[in-house]
């Protein structure tokens, strides 16, 4: 937490959402691109639309692409949109409207602020702000040097938030993040086992499930590597499936963005594990990212485990 990293840091909140930059030349070009150097300009033409007319020229920002849905962030929504282009872009504007929610002004009036320490770049941001009355799509995202308002933020997991940056206050721009140090919010679930990688005895990964309202066994999530001590004792409860299976001739990704499909091993949907799982889920509420198994719950049935759904 921020009293925790001292003085001198700054908290911001960690968005579920696309990484971006988001420049202004002289001309009237614009370029969205991802970290990796995609360039997404086609895909949001709202983000596009809105630097043409409220940004100055020659401005660079970093910031996160998000898409909102029911109340929630929707990453898997920011996935459909970047296949998009065309008519199809405008059509996804209208129904999937995205925000560009800025962190940090890496260019202003032409000259190189990256060698600026935080502290004097967010001013110039807020500054930026203000002066040309940014507005939505574009959003300042918050920054705070108080630790009661950095935990107040921590409520809003409730609507996807993953949890807080922290930054120096006197720390040049980078163009990764590992100068930043990052809090996630996790909480512990339990969940049915479906599937593994690697070998019953010992499995590698586990495959999560959940039943829904209609009785079906439906994918939840993936777990990260177990621990050899997990997987010698998963290894003594896990056997093949003993009749008609729900996830046979399935096909499961290796994970979010990657066309990779994992080699799985099906068992008896009849051991549940407890895990540590972050906030950040998809619209029916699966885990994008692996989640980190604590124990066998040896005291919880199949049965008592929440729906498919329930968060």
């Amino acid at each position: 937490m921020l009293d925790a990293e001292g003085r001198g840091w700054a908290a911001e909140p960690k968005w579920d959402g696309f990484r971006a930059q988001l420049a202004v030349w002289p001309g009237g070009r614009v370029l969205l691109r991802s970290r990796q150097g995609t360039d997404m300009t086609a895909s949001f033409p709202e983000i596009r639309a809105a630097a043409l007319a409220q940004l100055p020229a020659d401005t660079g920002l970093d910031g996160e692409l998000v898409v909102w849905e029911h109340g929630r962030l929707a990453f898997e929504r920011l996935q459909q949109r970047l296949a998009w282009r065309g008519r199809g872009a405008a059509e996804g504007a209208g129904q999937w409207p995205a925000h560009f929610v800025v962190f940090d002004l890496v260019r202003a009036d032409g000259a190189d602020l990256t060698g600026w320490p935080y502290e004097r770049r967010r001013a110039a941001l807020e500054a930026l702000f203000t002066d040309h009355r940014l507005e939505a799509p574009l959003t300042l995202c918050p920054s705070t040097t108080d630790p009661a308002v950095a935990r107040a933020w921590l409520k809003w997991t409730a609507a996807g938030l993953e949890g807080l940056c922290f930054k120096r206050l006197d720390q040049p721009y980078t163009g990764g993040v590992r100068a930043w140090r990052k809090y996630k919010v996790r909480t512990t679930t339990e969940a049915i086992i479906g599937a593994v990688t690697g070998t019953l005895e010992p499995p590698r990964t586990v495959l999560l499930g959940r039943y829904d309202a209609a009785g079906r066994l439906q994918y939840v999530g993936r777990s990260t590597t177990l621990s050899a001590r997990l997987g010698r004792a998963l290894g003594d409860v896990l056997v093949p499936p003993a009749g008609a299976y729900p996830w046979q001739g399935w096909t499961f990704s290796a994970g979010w963005g990657t066309q990779r499909t994992l080699d799985i091993v099906l068992v008896e949907p009849a051991v549940v594990l407890e895990v540590a799982a972050d906030v950040a889920r998809d619209g029916a509420g699966r885990f994008r990212h692996p989640a980190r198994p604590h124990r066998i719950r040896t005291d919880v049935e199949v049965g008592q485990v929440a729906l498919f759904g329930e968060f």
